[in-house]
């Protein structure tokens, strides 16, 4: 199956809709049911989006977690939570909840992110301070990478 990949630049507009970029409606398009899910990420100041598929991939998994654990009712918290459906409209848009724009910091300028069976949406300055390689150890990262054959 087609993986979602890329990097994007766009505005959310003032009505709070955001254009996917053509790539990944097509992906949709041809891969997935035409409905989505958008929530906050767990630890990130972004947002996701789901194909309604790796949706319920995703709720299969957390319904095996144990729920007396911190972690997994932090993740059920912030991410299932705060989980809308979303349908992309006829201009190839779909509109960001104000609760989601305001949690992730989204609002003006932003950048799109394919992530495999997901898409990131981030506010543009946070997604630079995040990807900026001087704040990490560059080394330890390389390293622990190719234990994994990256």
């Amino acid at each position: 199956m087609p993986a979602f990949s890329g990097k994007y630049y766009y505005t959310v507009d003032e009505k709070g809709r955001l254009i996917i970029p053509a790539p990944f409606r097509e992906i949709i398009s041809s891969n997935y049911s035409p409905k989505l899910y958008l929530t906050n990420a767990a630890f990130d100041r972004c947002l996701h989006m789901y194909p309604y598929e790796e949706w319920v991939r995703l709720e299969e998994k957390v319904r095996t977690l144990p729920k007396m654990l911190e972690e997994v009712r932090f993740f059920m918290r912030r991410v299932i939570a705060s989980a809308q459906e979303c349908i992309v409209d006829k201009q190839g848009r779909i509109l960001i909840p104000s609760a989601h724009r305001e949690d992730s910091g989204i609002n003006g300028d932003i950048v799109i992110v394919g992530q495999i069976e997901k898409v990131e949406i981030w506010d543009r300055k946070e997604w630079e301070a995040v990807v900026d390689i001087s704040k990490i150890d560059r080394k330890a990262a390389e390293e622990r990478l190719a234990a994994y054959g990256l």
